[in-house]
């Protein structure tokens, strides 16, 4: 079962000092975090902030392919987490002929911000993110918990580029 997330907000870890996307659940108050790079961070940033650029970023050429391939993005999916590392997909529909394409999570919602087509995560995901998050040396399950839930408006969205 597949659960509707969105994407909360893009932040600095405190510990790591990696970049975090928080998606959160549409229907209710589960949080994922999802560590991504500094590059992708910036790609998502820029679409969450809307800022053009004079150029096409890479996210945005996909989007341009796609669009004149006439292929429409239908979802992107979290679909996997496998040893500290997230696995999505993108599915696409072309002339009837429904496509998935095996992606990174950071990747997926990058592009899922330009096309604005829905986020989903997984159940299993959510459920071994929270096992992870117990089991993690970077930042103990009770500590992040307390940091996510001190978040406020002002410290999401607020990523530096």
């Amino acid at each position: 079962m597949e659960v509707e997330m969105t994407i909360r907000g893009l932040l600095m870890d405190p510990v790591t000092n990696t970049p975090i996307v928080i998606l959160k659940d549409v229907g209710g108050d589960t949080v994922l975090p999802i560590w991504v790079g500094a590059y992708e961070a910036q790609a998502i940033a820029l679409e969450m902030e809307k800022v053009t650029t004079p150029r096409p970023m890479t996210h945005d050429l996909i989007k341009n392919v796609l669009t004149g391939l006439e292929t429409q993005v239908h979802k992107v999916v979290v679909t996997e987490l496998r040893e500290d590392t997230f696995y999505a997909v993108i599915w696409l529909e072309r002339g009837g002929e429904v496509i998935s394409i095996d992606s990174r999570p950071s990747d997926a919602l990058a592009l899922a911000l330009r096309v604005d087509c829905p986020i989903f995560v997984d159940e299993v995901v959510l459920k071994n993110s929270k096992l992870a998050a117990n089991l993690s040396e970077r930042v103990s399950s009770d500590e992040l918990r307390k940091w996510l839930e001190g978040l406020n408006d002002e410290d999401l969205g607020k990523y530096k580029m």
